[in-house]
């Protein structure tokens, strides 16, 4: 039930971003070029490279933790049905 609205160019830019932004803080951070937690700053790093993304990730698509469940999910039904035939 998606709108029109919603699949725009600028919506794909934003969502786009917010990828490369969520890839980008998670590089530096398992690189260790940036500290997840110093004691200036506290947790903030870890916060705006990953935290920070990942919710403009979740107010630009709700669904994205569903749909990635979904493509997770093993297929059991499948299975099954094939173990009858």
């Amino acid at each position: 039930m998606r709108t029109q609205a919603l699949s725009s160019p600028h919506h794909q830019r934003l969502l786009g971003a917010a990828v490369l932004w969520l890839l980008g803080g998670g590089a530096l951070l398992l690189s260790t070029l940036v500290p997840a937690h110093t004691d200036l700053l506290g947790w903030t790093p870890a916060f705006w490279l990953v935290g920070a993304p990942l919710i403009v990730l979740l107010a630009l698509e709700p669904s994205l933790p569903r749909q990635l469940l979904a493509l997770y999910r093993p297929r059991r039904r499948m299975v099954r049905r094939m173990a009858w035939y």
